[in-house]
């Protein structure tokens, strides 16, 4: 499930409402805020939490939001009722500390409650289970983390989550967004460190295909209109990618502005368009050699003449491939979209976007 993160440390702006709109319509259902309250600006929070609780459930999305117990109390709740903020539009609390293993297993039967999945412990799981917890209601939630070279290991990242699936629980994680960031640092808010330099969308596609990882929250604030692209694409499973043009052939770009696929049978070295020589997509469409330079790592790449029956097949390579006279190298995908390659699986669409 994709998420997203609404702070409320000012009032709801227009932009932020259109965000949620916007994300909705491209498969979000979750919203994450954060309610660690300043003393002197309680009331305000109550009533933009009243806000964003009736945006999400208007477009049927979960609510959570972080909570300190004094938050908790400037909201006029303690844990012995806090389950009364399921009537504003909230679906649950995640909680680092103040609560005990009774008071969870308690609140479980009540509404949904995420706990800090690094520090879950052995000793907390069993005295859940001592205390009848409803394990559909209990998640287990990681960090973001704001500061550079602060982000999770993944190895020990999954580790941690083999253990938490074992125990039926739902993970989530978070990944950086790429439009406005959240200071004070503006360096992104993934929790794994090994995203905090990849796009938006190449995080998500990280935990998308792994079973490990249940929930994906953007922790910033927004993302940039080219990434809400690739999650539109995606919505039809197509991976919409960018690239850099080394021809003037018009004709044969525009002919490669169409939807494609990724053959069943998927190569080790390379993704092989189905559509370019066995659907037609080039047909008849003579291709003279040309450019037939080496091929690193994302270049775009045409069959020619001189390869006889496999003229016309449109390739991308998914590793650094030697300069091969029978192929022209016709463009490069951008840096930042190389990673989403090792998601163009057999069967997978994708669509190249000039630039």
């Amino acid at each position: 499930m994709l998420g997203i993160s609404i702070y409320l440390n000012e009032p709801l702006s227009d932009e932020q409402i259109n965000y949620i709109h916007t994300m909705n319509k491209l498969g979000c259902k979750g919203i994450f805020t954060s309610l660690h309250i300043p003393e002197d600006d309680p009331s305000h929070y109550a009533n933009r939490l009243r806000e964003l609780a009736s945006l999400a459930k208007s477009n049927n999305m979960e609510l959570f939001a972080d909570i300190s117990p004094k938050s908790l109390s400037y909201l006029g709740f303690t844990w012995d009722n806090a389950e009364k903020l399921t009537e504003w539009g909230l679906t649950g609390l995640r909680v680092d500390y103040g609560l005990s293993d009774e008071q969870i297993a308690n609140l479980s039967r009540k509404m949904k409650i995420a706990l800090n999945a690094s520090t879950i412990t052995e000793e907390n799981i069993q005295n859940l289970k001592k205390f009848n917890f409803i394990p559909s209601s209990v998640e287990a939630w990681h960090n973001y983390y704001p500061r550079p070279e602060t982000g999770l290991d993944t190895e020990e990242f999954y580790q941690k989550n083999e253990w938490l699936k074992s125990e039926g629980l739902t993970v989530m994680a978070f990944i950086p967004g790429d439009g406005k960031r959240r200071g004070p640092l503006f360096e992104g808010l993934p929790t794994l460190e090994e995203h905090r330099t990849l796009s938006t969308f190449a995080a998500y596609l990280d935990f998308y295909h792994h079973p490990l990882v249940d929930k994906i929250f953007i922790g910033d604030p927004s993302i940039s209109e080219l990434t809400a692209k690739q999650f539109e694409y995606y919505k039809d499973e197509t991976v919409y990618i960018r690239a850099y043009r080394f021809t003037d052939d018009q004709e044969l770009i525009d002919r490669l502005k169409n939807v494609q696929t990724n053959r069943q049978d998927a190569a080790r070295d390379v993704i092989r368009s189905a559509e370019s020589r066995l659907y037609g997509l080039i047909g008849d469409f003579p291709v003279n050699p040309f450019n037939t330079v080496d091929r690193p790592i994302g270049s775009i790449t045409v069959d020619n003449c001189l390869y006889g029956r496999y003229q016309g097949e449109i390739q991308i390579t998914k590793r650094s491939l030697k300069a091969n006279q029978k192929v022209n190298v016709i463009g490069q995908v951008i840096q930042e979209d190389i990673p989403l390659l090792k998601y163009i699986r057999g069967g997978t669409k994708f669509i190249i976007d000039w630039i």
